[in-house]
């Protein structure tokens, strides 16, 4: 029995050997395999450090810096305007833009407390601007962070806001932002010339479109770091580039001369009729400053988007498009835009290029012979082309160059072509700068449309002769003629005189500048007498001023057969004082359908007038007693 116990025991206790190692054996294996996890773990993050740290850090890094950073602009305030006397053109006046962050305007103690108050800040900012109430209110509800309510807004409303929200205890939300306001204290005066701007203080035409980058300057920047509660971090960098305001621009207009320009060819169009307006420009032949250029219709800067005139004919019928087309046309400076056929003012061109090529003299007896018609030869009988002379049936008989200017005579300026040829003519027509742009400094600047030179043939010769059946600019043509009278020499025609660094005060002057010599000063000095001739004695007697000797040259040109709807131009082109001309103006008026089309007689008169008043305020001394 004894023994029996002892067995039993040890039995037990090999049995309690074998369990406690097959215990330690799962404990082992289960150690092993957690190690291996742990082991397995510490892989992964060491591999997913490596990849944050190295392969992705830069992007990491920098997306951190893109949301800790916090950018503000500085604005840059955009330059003035100013015309050659100093008086302002156009100006940036401080306004301010109002802002709000819809999610910081609530009332902290519920909801129904803060549908309240939105609707009551949006009443206020409705009726303080002006605008309407259910989208301000969408504004003041939107869960954008930021909601721009009102932009340029002028002191007197600013003060009326701080009051409001002084009165409704309103202290976040609402943000009053320093902006600038483009402002164009004579509204009217020069609007082609300058242009105007747009909302965002973007140049849209003229001088305010093409040198936009020069006066809107470069905007500065603040950049400073934030933490998660965007509270600023401690010992961070603050990084800051200051602004550049633009600069201040001079032009070579003088406002006087403007107003004047202005105000008499208003009257020209009116008094006439022009359908489609009128045009001037007024330049100093010595240097090629242009002191005034207007256009009729003008346009008021301060509300550049309302046609005036025959702009705004049929305007309701209109579609969207048709209309920004008619305001494109608005603000063009047609001086430089619009071509046109110049008529008999271009034959101080032929008549300089014989005299410079020693082809013909002013005076010769009987040089020419004016029958009525001029008779252009073609390869048959049938195919004669006759060119009348606008004194037709009438005739000039045998006349010289002097009178065939001072008359204005087609047959006899035909015949000056025939004996030059094309190839000479366009020669010059090269160097006075009609195969060219300007480069006045505007935008939108056509340039002379020629026959090619191939394809001239005897009509194309005689009628180029005097000046049709090709276009160019006003401009090119006022800057020829200056060329022709300041002793020969193409000027560059500028507009803007200087140009001022308001931040260092350095100035930037505009040089005139010679291109080429096109003709000599002996040639300038019979081409100015001739002038003077058809003032005094020819078709340019409406173009005299009392006390001032003018030279001139009336133009009419008739409307191409493929399109009789646009009509004649009446021109004319003059200088003063005669022997040394301070002054060369060109007025052009087109479709002028009252009881006249003639240059001499519809545009001389205008011409008279400008002079009249511009040559006594430039001080110039009465040179005819």
């Amino acid at each position: 029995m004894k023994k029996n116990i002892r067995k039993d025991k040890n039995l037990n206790k090999d049995n309690f050997r074998k369990s406690l190692d097959f215990k330690n054996t799962i404990s082992i294996t289960k150690l092993k395999i957690f190690l291996a996890i742990i082991m397995l773990l510490f892989f992964l993050l060491m591999f997913r450090l490596f990849y944050l740290q190295i392969v992705d850090g830069n992007y990491l890094s920098g997306l951190a810096t893109s949301q800790q950073t916090k950018s503000e602009v500085i604005s840059s305030k955009r330059g003035n305007i100013y015309d050659a006397t100093g008086t302002p053109l156009a100006i940036s006046e401080t306004v301010d833009t109002i802002s709000i962050n819809p999610q910081k305007i609530t009332k902290p103690t519920g909801n129904e407390d803060t549908v309240a108050y939105k609707e009551l800040v949006a009443k206020g900012l409705s009726e303080i601007f002006g605008l309407d109430y259910k989208d301000t209110l969408k504004k003041v509800n939107s869960k954008n962070s930021v909601e721009t309510i009102a932009k340029k807004v002028e002191e007197n409303k600013i003060k009326e806001l701080k009051q409001w929200m002084k009165n409704n205890n309103i202290t976040v939300g609402i943000n009053i932002d320093e902006d600038s306001k483009r402002y164009y204290p004579n509204d009217t005066i020069a609007s082609q010339v300058i242009g105007a701007c747009g909302t965002d203080n973007q140049g849209m035409a003229g001088i305010e479109y093409s040198y936009d980058s020069i006066l809107k300057g470069v905007s500065g920047q603040i950049v400073t770091s934030r933490d998660a509660s965007k509270g600023e971090i401690p010992n961070s960098v603050e990084s800051f580039v200051a602004a550049e305001d633009g600069y201040n621009l001079n032009l070579t207009i003088d406002i006087q001369i403007q107003r004047i320009v202005e105000k008499y060819i208003k009257k020209a169009v009116e008094d006439n009729n022009c359908e489609k307006g009128g045009n001037c420009i007024i330049m100093r032949p010595s240097t090629g400053e242009i002191l005034g250029m207007a256009s009729y219709p003008d346009y008021n800067l301060n509300d550049p988007y309302t046609p005036t005139s025959y702009y705004a004919d049929n305007w309701d019928k209109l579609s969207s498009e048709e209309r920004w087309k008619r305001i494109y046309n608005m603000w063009s400076v047609r001086s430089i835009s619009e071509m046109y056929e110049p008529g008999s003012v271009f034959k101080l061109i032929t008549a300089a290029t014989a005299l410079e090529e020693n082809i013909t003299t002013t005076d010769k007896t009987g040089d020419f012979t004016c029958n009525g018609i001029q008779v252009i030869n073609g390869n048959t009988k049938a195919q004669d082309v006759k060119i009348k002379c606008w004194h037709y049936p009438s005739s000039h008989g045998k006349i010289t160059l002097r009178q065939a200017l001072m008359y204005s005579c087609n047959p006899a300026l035909i015949q000056l072509g025939q004996r030059i040829g094309a190839k000479t003519l366009y020669k010059y027509y090269n160097a006075f700068g009609f195969f060219n742009k300007t480069n006045v400094g505007l935008s939108g600047e056509a340039t002379g449309y020629f026959h090619n030179l191939d394809d001239i043939g005897p009509v194309e010769l005689a009628t180029m002769s005097f000046g049709q059946r090709f276009t160019i600019t006003p401009l090119q043509m006022v800057t020829a003629l200056a060329a022709e009278v300041n002793g020969g020499y193409l000027m560059q025609p500028t507009l803007v005189k200087s140009m001022t660094n308001v931040d260092t005060g350095e100035v930037i002057t505009t040089e005139p500048k010679s291109v080429r010599q096109v003709i000599s000063s002996q040639t300038s000095d019979k081409i100015k007498d001739m002038m003077h001739s058809v003032v005094t004695d020819g078709t340019g007697k409406n173009a005299a001023v009392k006390g001032y000797t003018v030279g001139g040259k009336s133009g009419t040109s008739e409307p191409i057969a493929a399109d009789k709807s646009a009509g004649y131009v009446a021109s004319f082109a003059a200088i003063s004082p005669v022997d040394d001309p301070q002054i060369v103006i060109l007025v052009t008026l087109y479709k002028p359908t009252n009881t006249s089309h003639s240059g001499g007689t519809v545009s001389a008169p205008v011409v008279s007038n400008i002079l009249s008043e511009v040559l006594p305020y430039l001080g110039i001394e009465p040179d005819n007693k």
